[in-house]
């Protein structure tokens, strides 16, 4: 196991500000002085403005502070996706995973992953590298967490009626030929999404998007949400 930390860098700046900005301008422009010396603060973001792709009550907040409030209240739930084929819907599940603060992100098979489609969420999100999917299982076993496969096959517990473990990893597959046979077969669970229309399948970041919903339906404090 190997934790992935984020790139360098913030993602906002002092660039051109135009006529409908995103985000928000320098603190002096936007709420004149003084200056605030709130440690969570950055003072780069301060100066120049912050047009992360952040809540609004983490704005001028530096990455550090972000994640470790985040830290302070993610959710007991991770989830794993296999990358055996450079699987390109990983950074949509690195986004929706960090919406839902879900305590990391594990990536099973290939380092490498395209972080387009992430919107630079993988700087706040926890990201853990496993080289196969039985390193992954002896991370859950040594801390006590149930595996449940998220695919539509023979057997599956429905998602809608499924009770989902408190503790535990949601596990994907690629696109196209779903979860690994190995992992089905050692997975706690393995729980489908109701389809009906003629596709077989669904994307595999949509499914993680509805899969980490239903988990944070039936055990999230609601009265936390932004």
């Amino acid at each position: 196991m190997n934790a992935i930390g984020p790139d360098s860098g913030e993602e906002s700046g002092p660039t051109e500000w135009g006529e409908h900005p995103h985000g928000v301008g320098p603190w002096h422009l936007e709420h004149g002085d003084p200056i605030p010396d709130d440690p969570r603060y950055d003072p780069d973001l301060l100066a120049a403005g912050d047009r992360r792709n952040v809540v609004d009550a983490y704005r001028y907040w530096s990455r550090e502070a972000i994640v470790a409030d985040i830290d302070s209240r993610r959710h007991p739930f991770h989830v794993a996706i296999e990358n055996f084929g450079h699987d390109a819907n990983i950074g949509t599940v690195v986004r929706t995973a960090n919406a839902f603060a879900a305590s990391a992100v594990h990536i099973v098979g290939r380092r490498r992953w395209n972080r387009r489609g992430a919107m630079v969420t993988d700087r706040y999100q926890h990201i853990v590298h496993h080289p196969s999917a039985e390193d992954l299982f002896e991370y859950a076993a040594v801390e006590d967490l149930a595996i449940v496969a998220v695919d539509n096959v023979p057997g599956s517990v429905p998602l809608e009626t499924a009770h989902l473990p408190r503790e535990c990893i949601l596990l994907f597959g690629q696109e196209g030929p779903g979860v690994s046979d190995h992992a089905k077969q050692s997975a706690a669970m393995t729980v489908s999404i109701a389809q009906f229309g003629s596709t077989r399948s669904i994307n595999a970041g949509v499914a993680a998007g509805i899969a980490m919903h239903a988990w944070i339906r039936q055990h999230a404090d609601l009265g936390l949400s932004w």
